[in-house]
């Protein structure tokens, strides 16, 4: 089928498509589904895919992709929002958000038995048992196991606990029993009915409805009590007191707020991805938590994610709450559902809660990514400094300048390059500064930085993306100015320093402005490095000048001594004072007969005038 009969063929399904709410699938020429999506009314969402130019280049591409269309009507909206969560995660289309799930968490069991166990596990088994979870706080699932442990003796055997195999006697106690962990229904020492009353109440604790339970064995307790059954009532008083302790722990809010949805989203900085965090609370407790990422392929908005997310995380947990609370309001409806925005409060505490939690979880990833491949962590410190500064490209290249110089002698500057975030030592290079004469600072970096993009203009090498001085307002004026003279459009930061000489601040923009940060930040400590870097250079080169100056001596001067003889001569006899006064025969045992008839002839022939002490 030839592309303009593709398309006849296409333009006949969406004209004759239903104005009802439904899901529609997109199937490339291999038959494959490559997109499932929903819509309130099916004829005029398809029909934006081809009556329109897309901005999204995916999404043009898919467009293109699509060679056959299959929908179905369902009843409402809702009910097409379950149907698209369903076929996603069924035939996981390439076009589709994918679910990045990729963590079996734990969950507890309560199996259908005729003595139930209860226990953790990763397996689900569709045979009647009942699960809760999964916990992706692993301590909060022990903690409940210990509270379960503690409160109601359990079997913890493996035995076929039926009626026939007890009455046959098949069964003896084990330590569990004697140590008072189970009250031994394998010998029919505890009754199938008072069993199963703590596996109620164990599975109402696991659903959070602690408070319940709490009040149900405080009557208890009040009852024996009264009945003058002093030592029963104290043990009640235990398992009431180990509940009160856990609830307490456990509850964020008010008791009040109960069945109650929450859900809050974060983005990657990059756009790709998007981290959905889900709380369940039960009287004021957090009795379920789940954080999960979305990867994009459509560039689908924070509404179209959190919608899908909602879905996904009610249909996991079998949440059947009749309030969520959301950040923002997503771009669905659900029937009996109302959706709460708060401001104040115990539900905004939920909220701000939620957001701690996916943010943290959004960290934790990225922590993951970047030990995985390092350049993620250096691609997103550039991306920080290109958003901070409001760069138009990445900062790849960075180049940082800085001077040295001892009261105006010996002056001297470096320059050190940075490319993604790394020293590039090849680079690096060294200046003598030339025009300047003593201490000025601001005439010495106009001098480097000229020599140096002069050149770089003039034999093609590459400009930087970012430009940094050593320094405040005035060094960054100085720099702009002689890049406006060379007609060079480079971005100009400048790193201040406190009065430890510690950086403490980036400068940037026209007029210069403090550009925030932490100093904690990484991008802050990356900025650190390169200028302490660039000093490090800098000084290091003027310490080398200063050191040959000062080191430089008479034999300097004396043509046919080079470096190595000069430094023989002075291990030797220590001083030129020694050197000169040494007879010929020493000289020659330490630089050889030549060499030690022109240290004589220098030292004990008269020179022409004005030559004494010339160098080469």
């Amino acid at each position: 089928m030839d592309e303009l009969k593709t398309n006849d063929y296409l333009r006949g399904i969406v004209l004759n498509l239903p104005d009802s709410p439904g899901i529609y699938q997109y199937l490339n020429d291999e038959g494959s589904i490559i997109y499932v999506g929903k819509a309130k009314n099916l004829k005029r969402r398809v029909s934006s895919y081809f009556n329109r130019e897309h901005e999204s280049g995916k999404t043009r591409i898919l467009v293109s992709k699509i060679a056959d269309i299959r929908y179905i009507v369902v009843k409402t909206e809702e009910d097409a929002l379950l149907l698209e969560n369903n076929l996603i995660k069924k035939y996981k289309p390439r076009y589709n958000v994918l679910l990045k799930d990729d963590k079996t968490y734990p969950s507890i069991c309560v199996q259908n038995e005729w003595f139930p166990r209860v226990f953790r596990t990763r397996k689900i088994v569709r045979n009647g048992s009942s699960y809760y979870g999964p916990y992706s706080h692993v301590p909060t699932m022990y903690a409940l196991l210990d509270l379960i442990k503690h409160l109601f003796p359990l079997r913890t055997c493996h035995h076929q606990l039926t009626p026939e195999n007890i009455r046959a006697g098949k069964f003896q106690v084990c330590l569990e029993y004697h140590i008072k962990n189970c009250a031994g229904p394998c010998v029919g020492k505890q009754s199938h009915e008072d069993y199963m009353k703590n596996i109620a109440q164990i599975k109402e604790i696991l659903k959070g409805n602690t408070r319940e339970v709490e009040q149900m064995l405080y009557q208890q307790m009040q009852n024996l009590a009264a009945e003058l059954k002093f030592e029963e009532a104290q043990k009640v008083k235990e398992k009431y007191l180990l509940i009160e302790s856990y609830r307490a722990k456990s509850e964020v809010v008010s008791h009040v707020l109960h069945n109650i949805d929450v859900f809050s989203i974060e983005e990657d900085s990059d756009g790709k991805s998007a981290f959905i965090n889900y709380l369940h609370i039960t009287n004021g407790a957090v009795n379920q938590a789940f954080t999960f990422e979305y990867k994009k392929r459509l560039n689908e908005t924070k509404e179209e994610l959190l919608a899908l997310g909602i879905v996904e995380m009610r249909d996991r947990y079998k949440s059947h709450s009749r309030e969520i609370i959301v950040p923002f309001l997503p771009d669905i409806e659900l029937k009996d559902v109302v959706f709460t925005v708060p401001q104040r409060g115990d539900k905004r505490t939920l909220l701000e809660l939620s957001v701690l939690n996916v943010k943290q979880y959004k960290a934790d990833r990225l922590k993951q990514a970047e030990k995985l491949n390092p350049e993620q962590r250096t691609t997103r410190l550039l991306k920080e400094i290109q958003e901070a500064l409001h760069l138009e490209r990445m900062p790849i290249r960075i180049e940082c300048f800085d001077n040295s110089n001892t009261q105006g002698s010996d002056p001297v500057a470096g320059c050190v390059v940075f490319v993604k975030g790394k020293p590039s030592k090849k680079d690096y290079r060294k200046y003598n500064i030339k025009t300047v004469e003593g201490p000025d600072d601001y005439a010495s970096m106009q001098e480097v930085v000229r020599r140096k993009y002069t050149r770089a203009v003039e034999e093609g090498t590459p400009l930087p993306d970012l430009l940094i001085t050593d320094g405040g307002k005035g060094q960054m004026s100085v720099v702009k100015e002689v890049l406006d003279e060379l007609g060079l459009d480079i971005p100009v930061a400048g790193l201040a320093k406190d009065g430890r000489h510690r950086t403490s601040e980036l400068l940037f923009g026209d007029p210069p402005q403090v550009v925030g940060m932490k100093q904690t930040s990484p991008l802050f400590q990356l900025l650190t490095r390169i200028q302490d870097e660039v000093h490090r250079y800098a000084i290091t080169f003027h310490r080398e000048k200063r050191s040959k100056r000062q080191i430089a001596s008479e034999l300097d001067a004396i043509k046919g001594i080079g470096p190595k003889a000069k430094a023989a001569l002075l291990k030797e006899l220590k001083s030129v004072k020694r050197i000169r006064e040494a007879d010929p025969e020493t000289l020659a045992a330490v630089v050889g007969a030549s060499k030690a008839r022109i240290l004589h002839d220098y030292f004990h022939d008269p020179q022409p005038d004005g030559e004494e002490g010339e160098g080469n």
